[in-house]
């Protein structure tokens, strides 16, 4: 009883600062929003005994979201921090909304073409097969792709601190 009050809590945290986070105007709140969205998941990965994700999700994507507060600080000017005018149109509101409900639909009708949900509920795959594979340096497992990834991402940092300093004359 007490993890089903305990994913409310965490459901309706995550999914009201979701909303906050794509209606603000503010980036910074949008970023805090997230981060709360972030540490919401996180609690979801506790509730369901999966610690080292849940560390995982706090250290990279909370670690993240405070990356984005320090690159919103240097690139972005004081006068756009404190206050960011922007006008809602009702079409692109509605285009969001058509393109949702194609995302939702499509998502929906692959589930049930290829039974995922019956096979995820029948056959459960052992937590060591799903650690080699993300893991693994072997065919089809993913330690080589997150590598690169990261040293992408690394780049993209340095070059966004390059971008970000001022030219002296």
């Amino acid at each position: 009883m007490a993890s089903i009050v305990v994913f409310s809590i965490l459901a309706v945290v995550i999914l009201g600062s979701a909303l906050l986070c794509v209606t603000t105007k503010r980036i910074m709140r949008a970023a805090t929003y997230m981060l709360f969205v972030l540490f919401g998941v996180a609690g979801l990965y506790f509730l369901l005994d999966y610690t080292y994700l849940g560390a995982a999700q706090i250290a990279v994507y909370a670690g993240g979201v405070t990356m984005i507060y320090v690159f919103v600080i240097q690139l972005v000017s004081k006068q756009t921090l404190q206050g960011i005018v922007e006008h809602i149109k009702c079409s692109r509101m509605l285009q969001g909304l058509l393109l949702s409900v194609v995302g939702l639909a499509t998502v929906v009708v692959v589930f049930l073409k290829n039974s995922f949900i019956s096979a995820a509920t029948t056959d459960e795959l052992p937590m060591d097969q799903i650690g080699t594979a993300l893991l693994g340096s072997d065919k089809y497992q993913y330690v080589l792709p997150f590598e690169f990834i990261s040293v992408f991402l690394l780049a993209c940092i340095i070059g966004g601190l390059v971008v970000s300093r001022k030219k002296e004359d």
